[in-house]
């Protein structure tokens, strides 16, 4: 029995394509390989970041020190490394210029938007007595605004 999305076309496999064959929609081997790495590198590094986090939060009484500070500091740093190591290995193998440019645009825009939102706050914490903002934000913030300026310039170009 066909799953009820994929006789609709919302699954994720093309309808009546290739005889049987289903055919994904990633095109490139490059895509491929980027999906793999953000999969299994990147999604579990974040989720060992959110365990840190959590374990730092509420457990003000255990602060680590020395070694052991260091090494949670390089745990928390590693996510966002392995994006940028991603990200460089796909735009080094990805041969399709249009989607280089896609992938290039949305991290401008999240860069801009991302200096943006961390001199403001900056300003405030300096002039309105605002809260300080924990540094490993930024990378959230970053993540939030790429996804955002993913979604617009695929809508753009659609």
């Amino acid at each position: 029995m066909k799953n009820p999305l994929e006789v609709h076309g919302v699954g994720p496999y093309r309808e009546g394509q290739g005889k049987g064959m289903k055919e994904r929609r990633v095109s490139s081997p490059a895509n491929y390989r980027f999906e793999d790495r953000f999969l299994f590198v990147v999604v579990p590094l974040f989720m060992l970041d959110a365990a840190l986090g959590f374990f730092g939060f509420h457990y003000h009484h255990l602060q680590p020190v020395g070694a052991l500070a260091i090494v949670c500091a390089v745990l928390q740093s590693l996510p966002i490394v392995a994006c940028i190591v991603v990200f460089g290995l796909y735009l080094g193998e990805e041969k399709d210029e249009f989607q280089k440019g896609i992938l290039v645009q949305s991290m401008l825009w999240s860069t801009g938007a991302t200096l943006a939102v961390t001199t403001f706050w900056g300003s405030m914490e300096k002039y309105s007595q605002a809260p300080r903002m924990d540094v490993a934000l930024v990378q959230f913030v970053f993540c939030i605004v790429y996804i955002v300026a993913l979604a617009v310039n695929g809508w753009r170009y659609r």
